[in-house]
């Protein structure tokens, strides 16, 4: 190239330059789970506050002290605050996630949450101690006949069965998200680990593998709208806490013990209980998809329990010593939710009532015969 065509070349001079522009606004999501409906004053203040109504926000760190650290209201308002980490919800503009009033009120409701959890577990206990129990049986809320697994595997019926997918939705439609959040805040073995689990759960690499893409086939074979968000309002309060029991462990780094044992806790129980599970979609002819999600939790949680107990907890603890009760804790403390979760299905399913706070549409169709599906919504009695 002559220099008469590199001069030709040469691109013209810049424009002078714009000035700078005004900060661009918070993006504000048209599309998305809607906000919930309030359950009482903390949560209606949060609601308000995020919908941008009067709601004020600053006598809420002190209601959060004296709320029912388990109750209904204490965890839709700390719900709604965590899934501003996640998805966010329909015209809540984004930048809410970090905003200093929100946070303010967020702690309160941890602080407390979280106090009630270390006074209601035991304290002091040892991996071995906390993980024995679970290793000889798989968690099961005490005096319910062997829990919801095996009631759904020989008992249950469909209503019921379709009421424990449309519950296990709040988390299973992210599953594995607020684990995640722990994988900065590991080193050497138990990261490794860590992440190998992490990469079955999102499907090694194929999305039509990742877990919560497998239930929300689940949900669907079941007749549930499989929509993100959707069953929120009909989750009870236990149900509400033990996914909040995630996201708290997740969002703090100071809590990456707590959020190992939490984990290996999970995939400890998951495959007898799942094997439990898939056998009730069977019972109840749930569907193939049904099946596939329980079917592939026996299998791979088999495996993650090895590699959870033996390289992230032994490594975490060859790291850090001292993590070792917040690891016991964090089991416990899922142990704890678990069997109230349990206990609150369990007492609504034998009295023949709905555990949902709004139960469920009937399914569409005549059910097959024997397959259990009339439900107390089909019942204005049992409603």
């Amino acid at each position: 190239m002559t220099a008469t065509t590199r001069q030709a070349a040469r691109p013209p001079a810049a424009a002078p330059a714009a000035p700078p522009a005004a900060a661009t606004p918070a993006t504000t999501p048209a599309h998305g789970p809607a906000l919930p409906e309030p359950r009482g004053p903390l949560s209606a203040g949060v609601l308000a506050a995020l919908g941008g109504g009067s709601g004020h926000l600053d006598d809420l760190p002190a209601r959060a002290g004296t709320a029912d650290p388990y109750g209904e209201d204490l965890h839709l308002a700390l719900y709604v605050l965590y899934e501003l980490h996640y998805r966010g919800f329909a015209r809540v503009a984004e930048d809410r996630e970090w905003d200093p009033e929100l946070l303010r009120v967020r702690r309160a409701l941890e602080d407390h949450f979280l106090a009630a959890l270390r006074r209601d577990v035991p304290a002091g206990r040892t991996v071995d101690e906390a993980f024995g129990e679970l290793l000889v049986e798989p968690v099961e809320p005490a005096g319910h006949e062997g829990g919801v697994a095996h009631h759904l595997q020989h008992h249950g019926e469909r209503w019921q069965l379709r009421e424990y997918a449309a519950l296990r939705s709040l988390y299973h439609l992210k599953e594995a998200d607020p684990h995640a959040w722990v994988i900065p805040r590991l080193t050497g073995a138990e990261k490794a680990a860590m992440v190998a689990i992490e990469y079955d759960e999102f499907g090694a690499g194929r999305a039509e593998d990742v877990h919560a893409r497998l239930f929300a086939d689940l949900m669907r074979d079941l007749d549930l709208d499989d929509t993100y968000g959707r069953y929120l309002d009909a989750a009870p309060g236990p149900a509400l806490a033990l996914v909040n029991l995630m996201s708290l462990f997740g969002l703090h780094r100071a809590l990456r013990g707590a959020l190992v044992g939490h984990f290996a806790c999970v995939e400890v129980t998951s495959s007898p209980g799942s094997r439990r599970l898939a056998a009730a979609m069977r019972r109840l002819e749930a569907g193939a998809a049904a099946e596939r999600f329980y079917d592939e939790h026996v299998e791979a949680d088999a495996v993650h329990e090895q590699v959870v107990r033996r390289e992230v907890i032994g490594g975490l603890l060859a790291s850090e010593p001292a993590q070792e009760p917040e690891i016991a804790f964090g089991a416990d403390a899922t142990v704890l939710l678990e069997d109230r979760l349990g206990a609150a299905l369990l007492e609504a399913w034998r009295s023949g009532a709905s555990a949902l706070r709004t139960p469920l549409q009937p399914e569409p169709g005549p059910a097959p015969a024997g397959s259990g599906a009339e439900s107390p919504d089909a019942d204005p009695a049992g409603a």
